[in-house]
């Protein structure tokens, strides 16, 4: 069992800069706002003029060698593959900076105060939450709550009914004004209850009812859904914290600007600090960005600022995670990843997403290469087509750039050796 190193634990007092989740650090890449002049092809109708029009470098040269990696070039003969952007939208809210999809609905979080609310499968607005402040940074969406993440470092949280249509009341704001109140009687720190950086990252545990945010002031909270109370504060990483899932197993992932991914166990035994570091995962030193977990947690994906997407898989007989290999492709740092059915959707702040499809051996392959924003690609979100009726082999992917416009891509394949069942692509026992 790992142990935390004390010189973890978050600075007092941080200085609010918007660019910092979007800044890249590593020493192959420079900051996004310096990239030079280039005007990329374009797929859709939207007319935007934005002040830098960023163009991919060559491809990196990485340090170390990944094993195999033509294996991951596209392979359209193999895969008879087609990608088409079939809707475009513009609205006047700045930076596109998070989605979520629930139930049929998108949420879309941005510069502004609104979170806009979109219908599948005719992509159409149906509705915006308002607040008094903007910059949702992350969105996180239970069965029946949606969670957004601000810039002043609170959650707010609205309660999903549908009576008909889809209805949304805000419930509660993270922290509460109450938990202020008590620590301030019981002499305890506001660090205690209240993130001191800006949010990063939110997770939801579904089985534990619990909440999960990442920060910039290098620790994890974890909050409990029923009362929305905070009940553990993590000092996971001596960096920025940028991302974080939790599998349906209860296990807890962490990635941070120190170039590592970190593994956490919940032990109910363990008084007022039940998670425990279980093992930490190197990124060939580069910080990483983003995560994404396969459903039966099987993959893990870390997106990190050289380009370059690492995975973990776990071992067929001993069920820990093992270095799997990398996904190249991208030229710059990687922003967002996710991960649905056997397919793998990253962007990138080379202004382009990339589709790749995982075969039954584990090996992976690039399907698609999305390209249309004129800014980097922010975030993402992806389904299978089965949530829209319809047979084919694919997946429906939705983008949100720096660019200020949410694009919905559709992206199929006739290829049906690649499609697997849940059960496919396991490389362990499960007891």
């Amino acid at each position: 069992m790992a142990s935390i190193d004390p010189r973890n634990s978050p600075s007092p007092h941080y200085s609010f800069n918007v660019n910092r989740l979007f800044r890249s650090i590593s020493t192959k890449e420079s900051s996004f706002s310096h990239l030079p002049q280039f005007s990329p092809p374009r797929h859709s109708t939207s007319s935007i003029t934005l002040p830098f029009k960023p163009t991919p470098p060559p491809s990196p040269q990485p340090s170390s060698t990944f094993p195999n990696p033509d294996k991951h070039q596209l392979n359209i003969e193999k895969f008879q593959s087609s990608q088409r952007c079939i809707c475009s939208m513009l609205k006047k809210d700045g930076r596109i900076l998070s989605i979520a999809i629930s139930n049929g609905l998108v949420y879309t979080g941005s510069e502004s105060n609104y979170i806009r609310i979109w219908k599948l499968p005719e992509f159409t607005e149906c509705g915006k939450l308002k607040s008094k402040t903007g910059m949702v940074y992350a969105l996180a969406v239970s069965n029946d709550q949606l969670f957004a993440a601000y810039s002043d470092c609170k959650i707010r949280v609205w309660r999903r009914t549908w009576d008909g249509i889809p209805t949304h009341v805000r419930i509660a704001t993270i922290p509460k004004l109450g938990n202020y109140v008590r620590n301030y009687i019981a002499g305890k720190d506001k660090k205690m209850t209240k993130h001191m950086g800006p949010i990063s990252s939110l997770a939801i545990s579904i089985s534990d009812d619990l909440l999960y945010s990442a920060s910039t002031d290098k620790t994890v909270k974890v909050w409990r859904i029923s009362d929305h109370k905070c009940i553990e504060t993590i000092q996971a990483h001596p960096e920025p914290v940028n991302a974080v899932v939790v599998g349906d197993d209860g296990v807890l992932y962490t990635a941070s600007d120190d170039a590592t991914v970190r593994v956490w166990r919940r032990n109910f035994c363990n008084g007022d600090r039940p998670h425990s570091l279980t093992i930490t995962l190197p990124a060939k030193q580069s910080p990483v960005k983003v995560l994404a977990l396969t459903t039966d947690s099987g993959f893990l994906y870390g997106g990190c600022t050289d380009g370059y997407i690492h995975y973990w898989l776990k071992g067929w007989f001993s069920g820990q995670l093992q270095y799997g290999g990398a996904l190249q492709g991208h030229t710059h740092a990687i922003m967002c990843i996710t991960s649905v059915s056997n397919y793998v959707v990253s962007g990138s702040a080379d202004l382009t997403s990339r589709v790749w499809v995982r075969e039954r051996d584990g090996q992976h392959n690039c399907l698609a290469v999305l390209q249309g924003h004129r800014g980097p690609i922010r975030c993402l979100n992806a389904f299978t087509d089965k949530v829209l009726g319809d047979n084919e082999d694919g997946c429906t992917v939705c983008t949100g750039s720096l660019d200020g416009t949410l694009k919905v891509w559709r992206v199929s394949h006739s290829c049906d050796s690649s499609r697997s069942s849940p059960q496919a692509g396991k490389e362990y026992f499960e007891l």
